[in-house]
């Protein structure tokens, strides 16, 4: 929406940043069954522009999963309004950390290996 644009009027990058990192929170928050809160957010790239009224969608894939967090990779692709032309617009790694019910790290369950 215009409200999220910079001065150029092209999508505002913090904005952007937003959208993944609310996409990678709801990941986690799945992967953990609980409270997950983002600690960091690492190399994060704009490699294409995004224009108003484009439709985002963001996709999230696990990287690393150690005892109390989870380290994300989030890539932003917008689809032109009236078109099927996709474009990479952002993308980034984001790590979040489970907390228990003091706020305190807590450990994510191992996932079950299937015996072959």
């Amino acid at each position: 929406m215009p409200a999220d644009t910079n001065p150029y009027g092209g999508v505002f990058g913090g904005w952007l940043m937003g959208q993944m990192g609310l996409a990678c929170g709801s990941f986690a928050s799945r992967r953990t069954n609980g409270k997950a809160i983002l600690v960091a957010a690492d190399a994060v790239k704009f490699p294409g522009a995004m224009a108003v009224g484009d439709e985002l969608s963001v996709y999230v894939d696990l990287l690393k999963q150690g005892r109390t967090s989870l380290r994300l990779k989030a890539e932003a692709v917008a689809r032109e309004r009236d078109g099927e032309k996709e474009t990479i617009v952002a993308e980034g790694e984001f790590t979040f950390v489970a907390l228990d019910d003091s706020n305190r790290p807590r450990e994510i369950a191992a996932e079950e290996q299937a015996n072959g």
